[in-house]
């Protein structure tokens, strides 16, 4: 199991922390009965962020797994090629 230095934590904690109050602004949107265009494209911007959080923690991950002892040789790429597909 690969585990992440504490600055991508922080950081990936951070994307997904202002995901989560961009979703909660969707939630409040709907409830207010906004127009469904406004909320579909804010949705769409939730979206991308966890998106780009997914990838962020991936990316460490990979980064990580390639320095540590044994690097590429002890990389399972198919582990790492279902974790970028689970993603698109």
């Amino acid at each position: 199991m690969v585990q992440l230095p504490a600055d991508q934590v922080r950081s990936a904690a951070n994307r997904l922390k202002r995901a989560q109050g961009q979703l909660a602004g969707v939630v409040r949107m709907l409830e207010e009965g906004r127009d469904c265009e406004d909320v579909v494209t804010q949705l769409a911007a939730v979206n991308r962020a966890l998106d780009r959080a997914g990838f962020a923690i991936v990316a460490s991950g990979l980064k990580e797994c390639l320095t540590q002892e044994g690097g590429a040789d002890s990389l399972d790429t198919q582990k790492m090629e279902k974790l970028f597909l689970s993603l698109s």
